[in-house]
């Protein structure tokens, strides 16, 4: 799998959203690729819930911190749930069940940062080309 093929890589330091790559992981869950694309070791990605949807409990490998960047859900990590809105921070260790419903009219963004790089984003992004 050739990166460069899956990004146009105009600056080495600057985030253009508008051209970074974007995968649908599931009906109703859309993700975009920040970080990951040219041998960084961990990757940022914007994760967006749509409304009306949920992502099914789910756990993996990597640590993720992330942030609220827009939108209203429930959040489930771990046996707790929340809502949580624009601004909100939350961390979720490794292998801890965690899932999400959008509860906005407009759409769930999370900012997320995973450790290690998730290169199984990677290979779905690449299975879309």
């Amino acid at each position: 799998m050739e990166l460069a093929k899956i990004q146009t890589k105009k600056s080495p330091y600057f985030i253009d959203i508008e051209d970074a790559p974007k995968f649908t992981q599931m009906e109703g869950l859309e993700t975009t690729i920040l970080t990951g694309l040219h041998g960084e070791k961990m990757t940022m990605a914007l994760n967006t819930t749509l409304p009306g949807h949920t992502v099914p409990i789910h756990s993996h490998k990597h640590e993720q911190i992330g942030m609220v960047y827009a939108g209203k859900a429930e959040l489930r990590i771990g046996d707790e749930e929340r809502i949580v809105k624009q601004g909100d921070f939350f961390r979720i260790p490794s292998n801890t069940p965690h899932g999400d419903t959008c509860i906005s009219d407009g759409p769930f963004v999370m900012l997320d940062i995973f450790c290690p790089l998730r290169k199984d984003f990677l290979k779905k992004l690449a299975n879309e080309k």
